[in-house]
């Protein structure tokens, strides 16, 4: 079943997280030390007013285990929303210059981060949980679509193409190379 987040989904939410987002945990979290960085995230998970935060998450949840889930926000808040990790790595890493790679536009509503637990897959999570975001996307007024994926990634490629999204740009973010793929919502989603 499509849900919000709660707070008290931070032990699933996060594995699945980091499946989904690889390295630019360690980029939001200011180190290159997973477990540590798993702590970070974990934390701004269970706070609002950032990307990662229960506030942006959808999960679907099966006998109270969350088979997957997906992190959305309009693309007009992604600085505000990337300004927490900045602020946290310069006061506590004093790296005064740090930035975020920005992944989405204004005007977008952005899908962050999808993924599927192991043990779930194959069972038609991924694109519930997109066709909720998209809905989401309809309900806060917003006519465009976008997420980026790995560009060796021909799994998410093939679904999103399926789902009616398509590539825009390639951009580099966090040392790998991403395609931007956009949708107009209320576009009709594949099967």
């Amino acid at each position: 079943m499509i849900q919000a987040a709660a707070i008290e989904d931070a032990d699933q939410v996060m594995p699945l997280l980091y499946a989904a987002i690889g390295s630019i945990a360690f980029s939001l979290a200011g180190t290159g030390d997973e477990g540590e960085a798993l702590r970070i995230l974990n934390d701004f998970y269970r706070r609002p007013g950032n990307r990662i935060s229960y506030t942006n998450v959808l999960v679907d949840k099966r006998d109270g285990v969350v088979a997957g889930m997906l992190i959305c926000y309009p693309g007009d808040e992604a600085a505000a929303l990337d300004r927490p990790f900045i602020e946290r790595i310069r006061r506590e890493a004093g790296r005064s210059g740090h930035t975020l790679d920005q992944e989405t536009k204004p005007g977008d509503y952005y899908l962050d981060s999808l993924a599927v637990h192991e043990a779930y897959q194959g069972q038609g999570i991924a694109k519930s949980l997109m066709r909720a975001y998209e809905a989401r996307a309809l309900d806060r007024g917003y006519g465009r679509l976008a997420l980026i994926v790995e560009e060796n990634n021909a799994g998410a490629h093939a679904l999103y193409e399926k789902m009616g999204y398509s590539p825009e740009e390639t951009l580099e973010v966090s040392g790998h190379r991403y395609r931007r793929m956009v949708k107009q919502a209320g576009q009709t989603s594949g099967r």
